[in-house]
C-alpha cells in the first residue's frame, strides 16, 4: 500500500518546528528517521495530514557525554551511537542493547530518540531509557520540559508527549560506579523482533552483588524496571546457582507477555527468565 496523502514540512530551526506542529497538533507527526512511522504511513495504520521533517534542525544530532549522563539528540542515528566510543566508554548498555536493533541498514538511518518516542515494548531503547532512569527534554509551544522514564511511557505506543510536543533529546543516566551491564534477547531470526529480551545492570562490591535492576523487551506492556536486589542482594558469582530459581520466579511473576503466532505466553515468559539468568552470569563472570 501507499500512504495517504500529506503535506509535507521542513524546519530548519526547532523554533520554526515547534511552531508549526504546535499550528497542526493532532494533524501534525514528527519524521526523524521514519524506520517505525514509514511503515506505518504505507499500511495506513496511520495517516497524519502533515509531516513535519525535523532532520535538517541543527543541534539535534549530538551526542554529548557528561558527568551525570549521555545526552543523544532526536537525529541522532542508531548506528552513530552505536559506534560512539565516548558514549561506549561510560556508558557500555547502549551498544550492548544497539546491536540487537533489527539489521544495519535500519539501524543506520533509525534514530534512537525516535525509537523511544514511539513507545514500543518490543523495542530495545524504551528499555534502556528506563533501566537508565533517562530524563526525556521535551520541547512545545509552553516551552522546554523535562519527563522522567518512569512517567514517560503509559501503555502500549502511548507516552505522555503532547500532540504538539517534541522529543528533542533522550539523557541516559550513568550507572554508579561497580555497576556491569548486558543485554540479551532471543529471535526466531537475526533482525526480527525478540520472543524476549532483557538488560540488567548490576552494581558490585568486592565480588558481591549489592544492586540489580533488569529491564524487558517484548513480555510488558510499558518499558519498566524489575528490581532484583531482594534476590540477589550479597550473591558473589560463585553462589548464583543458588538464586537462579529465585531469580526465575521473579522474573515470571513480573513480565506479562502475550501469545502470538511465533511464540505462546508461557513460552515467553518462561524464555524471560532464562535469559535473565544467562546475562546476569555473563555479567558476573565478565
Amino acid at each position: 500500500m501507499k500512504p495517504a496523502p500529506f503535506a509535507y514540512h521542513a524546519p530548519r530551526t526547532l523554533a520554526e518546528a515547534i511552531e508549526v506542529l504546535g499550528a497542526l497538533g493532532h494533524d501534525g507527526k514528527i519524521l526523524a528517521g521514519g524506520q517505525s512511522l514509514i511503515p506505518m504511513l504505507s499500511m495506513r495504520l496511520a495517516a497524519p495530514a502533515h509531516l513535519i521533517d525535523i532532520n535538517a534542525v541543527a543541534g539535534l544530532n549530538e551526542i554529548a557525554v557528561t558527568p551525570e549522563a549521555v545526552r543523544v539528540g532526536a537525529t541522532v542515528r542508531h548506528r552513530a551511537l552505536e559506534r560512539s566510543p565516548q558514549a561506549y566508554a561510560v556508558l557500555p548498555l547502549l551498544r550492548q542493547a544497539l546491536v540487537n536493533v533489527a539489521h544495519p541498514a535500519i539501524r543506520n538511518r533509525g534514530t534512537t530518540v525516535g525509537s523511544i518516542a514511539h513507545a514500543d515494548a518490543a523495542g530495545e531503547m524504551p528499555a534502556v531509557a528506563a533501566l537508565t532512569g533517562a530524563v526525556m527534554e521535551v520541547a512545545g509551544p509552553g516551552g522546554p520540559r523535562e519527563i522522567s522514564a518512569a512517567d514517560f511511557f503509559t501503555g502500549p505506543l502511548e507516552t505522555t508527549l503532547a500532540p504538539e510536543e517534541i522529543l528533542t533529546a533522550v539523557r541516559f543516566s550513568r550507572f554508579p560506579e561497580g555497576t556491569l551491564t548486558g543485554f540479551l534477547e532471543s529471535a526466531r531470526r537475526s533482525g526480527d523482533y525478540a520472543m524476549a529480551g532483557v538488560g540488567v545492570a548490576v552494581t558490585v562490591k568486592q565480588g558481591s552483588i549489592v544492586a540489580a535492576r533488569a529491564s524487558f523487551v517484548s513480555v510488558t506492556d510499558i518499558p519498566d524496571v524489575l528490581d532484583l536486589t531482594p534476590v540477589l542482594a550479597d550473591v558473589s558469582a560463585q553462589d548464583l546457582p543458588t538464586r537462579w530459581d529465585d531469580l526465575r520466579g521473579a522474573v515470571r511473576e513480573h513480565v506479562s507477555p502475550e501469545s502470538d503466532i511465533h511464540a505462546s505466553a508461557d513460552y515467553r515468559r518462561m524464555l524471560a527468565g532464562e535469559l535473565t539468568c544467562r546475562v546476569v552470569t555473563q555479567v558476573m563472570t565478565r
